[in-house]
């Protein structure tokens, strides 16, 4: 969500927006020139993951002052139902409200439970865009109401070239990994199952796994003969994503659940990476039934290792998927994603209506002059890392 929201404010920013993005983090820490903190957040786990949430007198007080001193023209909260940034803004605005969905879970107790203590928020909120079907379905059942089908978007152009690390994929070829490597739901176990079936049938395959968490913990699930082929980066820059993923010959996405879209799959596919990824609903959608990406049995280890088993020994199957890829990633380009956000901003602040379905289809429409273009926009967000592009000459949306 980190990324989509950062993203979003960039490709606002570049088409002459004003935007200011209000974030959970400490008043020491670097931040872009459009980010406000808003006070230490809390880890708590949630959905198999950690939600990082912001929700003290410290928070309120300042959202309460960004808010009334921001003079902007829309607000645009992301996952308003946690007790977060975004609910407290949701309570103190006045203004015209969009809030995104980005959480895919089974039905919940405890969040159909608190809708109505949340109720006296949410309802205040003009327009609901769902990032994937499984989000929408989150919200309905959870909360009510529904919601316009906008994806996430993918910075295309910055994982399109890159230069491989040096010495990858080599002669031997080589698997990918991006994600947390603690995260049990990221499904980095079932990879290291498969590498043990693929590492003894293939002498010379690597593995290549980025991403922070015990790295140790994670070596030793690999058996001793394996280990000198695994290779851990740990934590890595943004901005050394692309590398990575252009270093390997398969890209894998091993996730067990909990994925309402799969950024970082959409983010190989930009690269061009042949993808073999689970078939969990939001993989089949976004590598569109298979199409642009090999898909395997969720969780299932032995199904992992037969299809990348088959992308390794087949170059001419690897190039048409990574051709595919390609094709199917450009509907993401936040190009085309901002501009759909932004019919729903003009929409909202020039209707006054709910807005609901109008997206649905996800076509795009090139946007129309006027409208909301040039207003101000506030976005409760979670922290974007890279400076902002260069604001244009329009008047300044808020975020």
């Amino acid at each position: 969500m980190q990324s989509h929201i950062r993203d979003l404010a960039e490709a606002l920013i570049e088409i002459g927006h004003t935007v200011s993005v209000i974030s959970p983090a400490d008043d020491d820490t670097p931040l872009p020139p459009y980010v406000v903190p808003a006070g230490r957040a809390v880890p708590v786990p949630y959905n198999g993951s950690v939600a990082r949430l912001s929700f003290g007198f410290l928070s309120a007080s300042r959202v309460r002052r960004w808010v009334r001193d921001g003079g902007f023209d829309l607000l645009h909260v992301h996952e308003p139902a946690a007790p977060s940034l975004s609910l407290l803004a949701c309570w103190v605005a006045t203004g015209p409200i969009v809030a995104t969905v980005h959480t895919a879970t089974p039905r919940s107790r405890a969040m159909v439970a608190s809708a109505p203590a949340l109720r006296t928020a949410l309802e205040k909120i003009n327009g609901r865009i769902a990032v994937s079907e499984a989000a929408r379905t989150t919200l309905v059942e959870h909360i009510g109401g529904d919601a316009v089908l906008i994806p996430n978007g993918v910075a295309t152009r910055r994982f399109r070239k890159a230069d491989p690390l040096p010495g990858w994929p080599g002669s031997g070829g080589a698997i990918g990994f991006l994600g947390r490597i603690d995260e049990p739901r990221k499904g980095l176990q079932v990879l290291l199952k498969a590498f043990e079936k693929l590492g003894n049938e293939r002498p010379g395959l690597r593995l290549l796994i980025a991403g922070p968490g015990d790295e140790q913990e994670a070596l030793h699930r690999v058996p001793v003969p394996l280990r000198d082929r695994v290779v851990l980066l740990g934590a890595i820059r943004d901005e050394d994503k692309a590398s990575v993923l252009h270093s390997v010959d398969v890209f894998c996405s091993p996730n067990t659940g909990g994925e309402s879209f799969g950024i970082v799959t959409a983010e190989a596919m930009a690269a061009g990476a042949p993808i073999v990824a689970s078939d969990i609903e939001a993989f089949q959608q976004v590598l569109r039934g298979g199409e642009a990406g090999e898909l395997f049995t969720t969780g299932d280890p032995g199904s992992l290792a037969d299809a990348a088993g088959r992308l390794l020994g087949d170059p001419a199957r690897r190039a048409s998927l990574s051709a595919e890829a390609l094709r199917a990633v450009a509907k993401y380009d936040w190009s085309v994603v901002a501009r759909d956000v932004l019919r729903v901003y003009e929409t909202v602040v020039l209707g006054g209506t709910q807005v609901v379905t109008a997206l649905s289809d996800h076509r795009h429409h090139p946007g129309r002059r006027g409208g909301a273009a040039g207003r101000r926009v506030r976005v409760v967000a979670g922290r974007p890392d890279r400076p902002a592009a260069r604001p244009g000459a329009h008047r300044p949306v808020g975020a």
